[in-house]
Order: structure tokens, then C-alpha cells, then sequence
């Protein structure tokens, strides 16, 4: 049993990506779909859909993007909230990561924004992970 599914779903993404595959599947969750639809949107990843197993079970099946040399696109995908220490900022202080390169996804009161959406909406929260 996995207790923490974003961690779970990042490390997934990550060595999943170290090993060049096309595809990886990920456990679903709320929170997992909307951070792998910010990936989407960031240019992070290729596409994604949840796909329905048996028995009720949902994956999310994740196609990973490569450059034009066979590189990764993902550099760093790092978990930064973690159940036994939470970490929350405020607006100002999620306004650029490694100077607009990267991209820090936030949990808000408004859903979960990456920290440019955040910053326009002037609202902080739980900073969930890194990716550049």
C-alpha cells in the first residue's frame, strides 16, 4: 500500500524517464491528475488519460516527452511537501523558480496552479513539487 501517491507518481515519472520509456502508468488520485495536468500544460509531458481498470480501479497513463537527441525534458522533479513535514508559502514567495525555468505546483484554496497562476491570483498554499 502506498501512502504517499504524489511521491509515488513523481518517481514513477522520474525513472520512468531515466529509463527512455514511451509510457508509464501512475495510481490515481485528484491530486495526481491535476499535478500530471499542470505537467501537461507546463510542455513537461507528451499527453495523459485516466483509463479505468477492473474493479473500479482508475491509471493514469502518462506518454513522456523527449528533445530531438533522445534527452529528457524533465532535468528535476522533486517532492518538496512531504506527509511528515508540510511546506507552505505565500504568494510573493512562489513567484520564480530557477529564474522562469522551472515550475513550482502549488495546492491552493483555488485548486492546484502552477506558481505563475498562483502569483497572478495572489493566493499561496502547499507547495507539492519542483520541476525544471
Amino acid at each position: 500500500m502506498v501512502n504517499d501517491l504524489v511521491a509515488d507518481a513523481l518517481t514513477r515519472i522520474r525513472n520512468a524517464s531515466m529509463r527512455k520509456l514511451e509510457v508509464t502508468e501512475l495510481l490515481h488520485s485528484k491530486l495526481v491528475e491535476s499535478v500530471v495536468k499542470i505537467l501537461d500544460e507546463k510542455g513537461y509531458i507528451d499527453s495523459y488519460n485516466v483509463v479505468e481498470a477492473d474493479g473500479n480501479k482508475k491509471f493514469i497513463k502518462v506518454v513522456l516527452k523527449y528533445d530531438d537527441n533522445g534527452n529528457q525534458v524533465i532535468n528535476e522533479l522533486k517532492r518538496i511537501s512531504k506527509p511528515g513535514r508540510r511546506v507552505y508559502k505565500g504568494a510573493e514567495e512562489i513567484k520564480r523558480f530557477k529564474n522562469g525555468y522551472g515550475t513550482i505546483i502549488v495546492s491552493t484554496s483555488k485548486g492546484v496552479l502552477s506558481n505563475e497562476v498562483a502569483f497572478e491570483n495572489k493566493v499561496g498554499g502547499e507547495i507539492i513539487c519542483s520541476v525544471w
